[in-house]
């Protein structure tokens, strides 16, 4: 019998027919569901749910009490806090079955998430973006966004190391910890190539 090249928790249950990456960690009472993928070194805390069809990049951390619906994928180095939401279908009833009428969600790459957040199915969230805690996403998020409230609203622009950007007249700003310049223009952010001196 071969060892799995991941480590699950003895109290979660692993369902046959998912797809788990070298070094992932999955902690006490979560459930992985068939035909989901999750990449190399995610951490998936306790109580989390990954249903069928979801696909996690690599270094995905998902905190406890996640649920991720079938409809969901993040890209890598994803950041899911403490029981935010996600949601799959638009107007769910308890006696009306709505399983093909589920809407995708893409979080792209190093977007995180906050706290009790809840991501309404349909939107994607872009690179690099950051929702606030307690946030309610109702629409597309850009890359690099700062939005927070309910329903969210963007309040500004962060670098990719989790920073709020100041930018100058000239649509320029600094990371103040790795020091990459930023440029905002025609309302969009993109980094720069080369770092502040």
């Amino acid at each position: 019998m071969s060892i799995p090249a991941y480590f699950a928790h003895p109290s979660a249950v692993i369902d046959e027919g998912c797809t788990i990456g070298e070094g992932t960690k999955i902690w006490h009472f979560s459930h992985i569901m068939p035909g989901c993928t999750l990449g190399e070194h995610c951490n998936i805390g306790q109580n989390v749910v990954i249903s069928p069809g979801v696909r996690l990049g690599k270094n995905v951390k998902v905190q406890n009490n996640v649920s991720i619906y079938t409809g969901v994928q993040c890209e890598d180095d994803v950041f899911l806090g403490p029981s935010m939401v996600f949601t799959n279908v638009i107007n769910p009833r308890s006696a009306i079955n709505r399983k093909n009428e589920y809407a995708s969600t893409l979080v792209k790459t190093g977007a995180s998430i906050g706290a009790n957040a809840t991501i309404v199915c349909g939107h994607n969230i872009g690179r690099f973006a950051f929702i606030g805690a307690g946030a309610v996403v109702t629409r597309d998020v850009p890359d690099y966004a700062l939005v927070m409230g309910n329903p969210a609203r963007q309040t500004g622009w962060m670098s990719e190391y989790g920073h709020k950007l100041k930018f100058n007249e000239e649509g320029i700003a600094v990371c103040p910890e790795s020091n990459e310049r930023y440029s905002l223009q025609q309302g969009k952010v993109q980094k720069l190539t080369s770092p502040a001196v």
